[in-house]
């Protein structure tokens, strides 16, 4: 008896302590899943992160379906774990749907160039950053729902181009059909365990409708990074030539300055031709072409003219990413810059720099890549 009036009061301490606290608790639990992935997916390999993503989708999963029980329930249960689980459930969700969130965040920054992937990458930032206002609906299933088909959509965009090796449209499509398929499923299981759920199916149907037209209409518009590929590094240099097992690239000297500001200035003359070298991360067996797409700024029209299209086939696999490079001669004095594209026209990233037919006094320095 006295055992059970502890737990009981125990009990009551916690729930008003987290109802007092819960403005500061549910963001901070978010923000927490977001820094735990920061570090780990710095320290351990993709597929130990891909495990635990999965574990954290079945937590998050599991988490919706308890709350929305125990709100129905909160009456009927005197199970001391049960209280205790009822009480912790939502920061658990919290922490996990931040987690997932930061993952997508993490995966899709580092891949895609953000002046074309930024649409993308604020929607995910703003799910995150927006919890101050979700936290007065996150017990609302449609919220719920819709946050973890979101999840969904983008773990699959992130799991399946690595188990497949390939990078292709129909990848996505798939990504977009299996997502559809696990969410109906999941709604279907919430319903047999909870069926009042059913009352709210055509919202949960709109939400997942809006979710998916969204993410093809930004795939449409190539604004979604070209996942699993990501660019490494990438530089202009006088020239390059294959060396063994890596390149010697001649580069002009330069200042801590000239490296810290953006826009390198390479000194040719029209003859002399300008290469871009670039690194590209792609996963095992990844076999795809990289395009260097070749950009001139037109003052007179002021827009970028595309010169030339020139690429080259990569073969994932390694860890410090597969290189290759291209060159133009004849590049016209004024700015220029290469786009690092895939074949359908992802956007990997940019380099920019400007050229000038000045070369008196440029100092060429030899380095290995």
């Amino acid at each position: 008896m006295i055992k059970r009036i502890k737990r009981s009061l125990a009990q009551t301490r916690l729930a008003r302590y987290t109802k007092e606290n819960e403005r500061y608790l549910i963001p901070t639990m978010l923000v927490g899943g977001v820094l735990v992935d920061f570090i780990t997916f710095k320290t351990i390999e993709l597929s130990t992160a891909f495990t635990i993503l999965g574990v954290y989708t079945l937590i998050a999963g599991a988490s919706i379906i308890f709350i929305n029980v125990a709100r129905h329930n909160r009456q009927t249960s005197t199970n001391f774990i049960y209280k205790y689980t009822e009480i912790l459930a939502p920061l658990v969700l919290q922490f996990t749907f931040g987690a997932l969130l930061s993952a997508s965040l993490v995966f899709y920054w580092f891949s895609g160039t953000l002046s074309v992937s930024w649409p993308f990458i604020l929607v995910i930032a703003l799910i995150i950053a927006s919890n101050d206002v979700l936290r007065k609906y996150y017990l609302r299933p449609t919220v719920q729902i819709a946050v973890y088909f979101f999840i969904l959509f983008s773990l699959s965009t992130l799991v399946l181009p690595f188990f497949f090796n390939s990078i292709s449209a129909w990848v996505f499509f798939l990504a977009a059909g299996l997502s559809l398929a696990l969410i109906y499923l999941y709604v279907q299981l919430l319903t047999k365990v909870l069926p009042d759920i059913r009352a709210i199916h055509p919202q949960i149907r709109t939400s997942v409708l809006v979710i998916v037209l969204a993410m093809l209409s930004l795939y449409t518009l190539n604004i979604i990074p070209p996942i699993p590929l990501s660019l490494r590094e990438a530089g202009v240099y006088h020239h390059i030539s294959r060396a063994g097992g890596g390149y010697i690239v001649d580069a002009e000297k330069t200042n801590l300055l000239d490296r810290l500001l953006p826009g390198q200035t390479v000194h040719i003359t029209t003859s002399q031709p300008a290469y871009v070298y670039t690194s590209i991360f792609a996963p095992a067996e990844l076999d795809t072409r990289i395009v260097h797409n070749w950009k001139y700024f037109d003052p007179d029209v002021r827009k970028w003219i595309s010169k030339a299209k020139l690429s080259y086939s990569i073969v994932g696999g390694r860890a410090d990413g597969y290189r290759g490079f291209s060159f133009r001669r004849n590049l016209s004095e004024g700015k220029w810059l290469v786009s690092v594209e895939t074949e359908r026209g992802q956007v990997l990233g940019r380099i920019k720099f400007s050229v000038s037919h000045n070369v008196d006094e440029v100092e060429i320095v030899e380095m290995t890549k």
